[in-house]
């Protein structure tokens, strides 16, 4: 470890111990609960935490941020509410939740400290800044965007990374920069979050592709739902080694409806979920789903659902 890294940690570890673990008592569904604050500076969007200690033990709670955790040193434990156990976080895994998702750390070390590096997100700013470029998986970007259409989720993403990662050079950088802050820092941080978040979700592709068996159907399908914004039929031919008229014939006949159907389908989906999850604009919304011009966004969207985006 470079001595710039360790004084980082070591600072920020330091910091742990000073910010405000008062949790706010609310009920959720008339059972009494806990819940985090945002504890960095009001003005920023982005903060790093380092856990740096033999011990830790919190008290089960929710909280109103994004957080990212990754177990930069030794294991430590993950209580989840949705699965009531201790999830073991592996040196070198990340424990990714949602605003209002319950958890709590827990581990014990007797021969060496444990560092938890942890990267946490107001939610407004995930929304502005990330949520567009994790589109393309359409079950993370529903998995992100669950906190809006499910308050009290108790979910969370728990992936393995290897040393070797650049998720781990990642975290270092960030660590450093923010122990250190300049009147730039956020603006430095967030480019380097928007890259952590994108290797997050290409492992989150690629261990679900390792878990899962499907037909060629379901992964054409799972490719106009991951590309809604730009998938064409010729595009699709030239990636699965199929003649556009039979990927059609596929389609229909084993899911009953055409690849129109199916993108006009995922296409609004994903537009009702932006326009009740986000403050993006509508036109925001439109150029992301891959609509030339808001118009044509405005026809389909009231074709489908029988009324307007605004008035959703």
């Amino acid at each position: 470890m470079n001595r710039l890294l360790e004084l980082a940690l070591n600072k920020l570890g330091h910091d742990w111990s000073h910010l405000n673990w008062e949790f706010r008592d609310f009920d959720l569904d008339g059972t009494p609960d806990k819940m985090s604050q945002w504890q960095g500076d009001p003005e920023e969007d982005i903060m790093i935490v380092v856990f740096k200690g033999r011990h830790i033990s919190e008290p089960f709670h929710r909280q109103d941020f994004f957080f990212i955790d990754y177990a930069y040193h030794q294991d430590y434990n993950a209580l989840s509410a949705k699965f009531d156990n201790l999830i073991t976080v592996h040196e070198g895994d990340c424990y990714i939740g949602q605003p209002f998702s319950g958890y709590a750390l827990k581990g014990d070390s007797a021969d060496d400290d444990i560092i938890m590096i942890g990267v946490h997100i107001k939610k407004e700013a995930f929304f502005r800044e990330y949520l567009p470029a994790l589109s393309m998986d359409p079950d993370m970007f529903r998995f992100f965007l669950d906190p809006h259409t499910n308050q009290f989720s108790d979910e969370f993403i728990h992936l393995s990374f290897e040393k070797s990662s650049p998720v781990r050079t990642l975290l270092e950088m960030m660590a450093i920069e923010y122990a250190d802050k300049k009147n730039d820092t956020q603006l430095i941080l967030k480019p380097m979050v928007l890259a952590l978040f994108m290797h997050i979700a290409r492992r989150y592709r690629l261990e679900k592709i390792r878990t899962s068996d499907t037909t060629v159907s379901e992964d054409i399908v799972q490719y106009i739902r991951s590309h809604p914004e730009s998938v064409t039929l010729k595009e699709l031919s030239a990636r699965f080694s199929y003649h556009p008229n039979y990927i059609s014939y596929l389609l229909h006949r084993e899911t009953g409806r055409t690849f129109s159907e199916i993108l006009l389908e995922t296409r609004m989906d994903r537009a009702s979920i932006l326009l009740k999850g986000t403050s993006l604009s509508v036109e925001e919304i439109s150029e992301m789903l891959g609509y030339s011009n808001t118009s044509n966004f405005y026809k389909a969207f009231r074709d489908y659902y029988g009324t307007t985006p605004r008035e959703l």
